[in-house]
C-alpha cells in the first residue's frame, strides 16, 4: 500500500539564529562516532505527538448565546494539551470523548506550553447541535517524507532532515510520543524557482515500518533499526568536525527520481559562525543534471548529505526562498550531538 505525500523541508528567507537543540535521550557516547553510513534516501516519516496540540481557538454557538470555553480557561495555541480529568489523552477524537463524557463538568487540563506543565480548568458547552465542545482545534499527528542522512551500523542509529518537524499551523515543535519511518519513492518533481520553492512528490509505502523514531529535535529527527536495506552497497565515510569544514567543492546525495541516489556537485559558499544550530553554512547547486531535474534545492531533499574531502560534513536543512539554487547546511556534529551520539 502507498501513499502520495509531499515531502518536508525547511525553508528559509533570510539567515536566522536557529534554535538551541537539546540531546536526546538515545545511545550516547564520549566522542562522535569515526566513521557514518551516508543514505540520501527518501523515507516516509510519521510522527504522533505528546498528548494534542492546540492549533486553533474559535468561538461557539449554544443555546445561551456565543460561547469560547477554551479561550476563557486560558489555553493558548502551541500548547500541547497532555491529561483531561487525569486521564492522559491519546488523539484528537479521545480528547474529545473525553469533554463530552463531562457533559458541561470543569474538567482539568494538564497542558505543556513553552517546556513548562500547568493546570486550567476547562467546561466544554453544549454547542446547537447537541454535542460537548470546547472551541480548541487540535492535531495530534504529521505525517510527509524526508531524506535519510545517515545510517551507524554500530548503534543502529539513523538521521533524517536536519531540522525539526515544526506544526504547520503554529511552528511548535512537535513533541514525539511514537514514531517510525517507511520506505518511500519519488514520483515526481516541481522545480524551484524565485519565489516558490519546488518539492519532489512521493510515495509512502505503507507495508511495514522500516525503523522507530525516539527524537523530533531542532537539528532533525531521529530513530533505530536493526538493519537498514537503505545502506546495502553504500561506504561508510569519515565525519568530519566543524571546524573541518571549509568554503568549496563539496557534493551531495539526493533521491530525486525513483528509487535512485545520485551524487550532485554543490559549493560551499558561506561558514555562518555564530549562526546557531541548524543554519551552519551556504550550500549552492552547481550540477547541471541536478539543476535541471529540480532547479536547485527543493522540498523534499532535506537531510540530503553533504560530503567534503571524502567526509560527511552536514546535511540539507533549507532553501533559500528568493534563489532556490542555494540553502543552508547544518554541521554533522550538531546532528550527532542532538541525537544523542556524542557528548
Amino acid at each position: 500500500m502507498a501513499w502520495t505525500a509531499s515531502l518536508l523541508l525547511g525553508l528559509a528567507i533570510f539567515s536566522g539564529t536557529g534554535v538551541p537543540a537539546q540531546a536526546a535521550s538515545g545511545p550516547g557516547g564520549d566522542s562522535m562516532p569515526k566513521t557514518l553510513i551516508p543514505i540520501g534516501h527518501t523515507v516516509g516519516i510519521k510522527l504522533f505527538s505528546e498528548g494534542v496540540l492546540v492549533v486553533g481557538l474559535s468561538e461557539l454557538e449554544t443555546a445561551e448565546g456565543a460561547a469560547a470555553p477554551a479561550k476563557d480557561c486560558g489555553l493558548k495555541v502551541g500548547d500541547f494539551i497532555l491529561k483531561a480529568g487525569g486521564t492522559e489523552v491519546e488523539s484528537t477524537e479521545h480528547f474529545q470523548s473525553l469533554m463530552a463524557a463531562a457533559e458541561g463538568a470543569e474538567t482539568c487540563l494538564t497542558v505543556k506550553r513553552n517546556g513548562k506543565t500547568l493546570s486550567l480548568e476547562a467546561a466544554a458547552v453544549q454547542c446547537s447541535d447537541g454535542a460537548w465542545r470546547l472551541g480548541a482545534w487540535v492535531r495530534d499527528s504529521l505525517a510527509g517524507i524526508g531524506t535519510m542522512t545517515f545510517y551507524d551500523p554500530e548503534s543502529g542509529v539513523f538521521a533524517t532532515l536536519g531540522h525539526g518537524i515544526n506544526d504547520v499551523d503554529t511552528g511548535q515543535l512537535m513533541t514525539l510520543d511514537v514514531g517510525s519511518i517507511m520506505g518511500s519513492t519519488v514520483k515526481a518533481v516541481q522545480k524551484g524557482e524565485s519565489g516558490k520553492p519546488g518539492e519532489l512528490r512521493g510515495d509512502f509505502d505503507m507495508s511495514g515500518d522500516l525503523g522507530e523514531l525516539y527524537a523530533n529535535t531542532a537539528c532533525g529527527v531521529f530513530g533505530t533499526m536493526e538493519s537498514c536495506a537503505l545502506a546495502e552497497n553504500c561506504q561508510a565515510v569519515e565525519v568530519a568536525r566543524a571546524d573541518q569544514v571549509r568554503k568549496g567543492s563539496a557534493e551531495i546525495l539526493a533521491n530525486v527520481s525513483g528509487d535512485q541516489v545520485e551524487r550532485y556537485q554543490v559549493e560551499i559558499t558561506r561558514i555562518c559562525a555564530g549562526s546557531g544550530d541548524t543554519q551552519n553554512f551556504v550550500v549552492q547547486v552547481t550540477d547541471p543534471r541536478l539543476l535541471e531535474a529540480t532547479g536547485g534545492i527543493v522540498q523534499g531533499m532535506s537531510g540530503s548529505p553533504i560530503l567534503q574531502d571524502g567526509r560527511l560534513i552536514g546535511a540539507v536543512t533549507h532553501v533559500m526562498v528568493d534563489d532556490p539554487t542555494s540553502g543552508y547546511g547544518i554541521f554533522i556534529e550538531n546532528m550527532l550531538h542532538a541525537a544523542g551520539l556524542s557528548n
